[in-house]
């Protein structure tokens, strides 16, 4: 039995992959949602995963986990200074 391929636009093939990395819906329930096999999507994910990050992005992530450690430092400080005053 000869295989069946289904041409998936390209503006549907982005949709599904936006929900999955954005909205956080499970490959398994973009699959059922449209009629496509778990496998397809893996791979469509597997493709548009670079190697390594560029140095803008690189740069980029270290300066918010900067200001995020900062942010929880600073909320340490507040909550150990709440206790001290309870």
């Amino acid at each position: 039995m000869p295989k069946k391929h289904n041409n998936i636009s390209s503006d549907l093939k982005a949709d599904i992959l936006r929900r999955v990395k954005e909205e956080g819906i499970p490959v398994s329930q973009a699959a059922k949602d449209h009629g496509i096999h778990e496998s397809t999507i893996y791979s469509w994910l597997t493709k548009g995963a670079s190697g390594s990050p560029s140095f803008a992005e690189f740069a980029r992530i270290a300066r918010q986990n900067k200001e995020l450690l900062e942010l929880v430092g600073e909320l340490t400080l507040k909550m150990s200074q709440a206790q001290k005053n309870s």
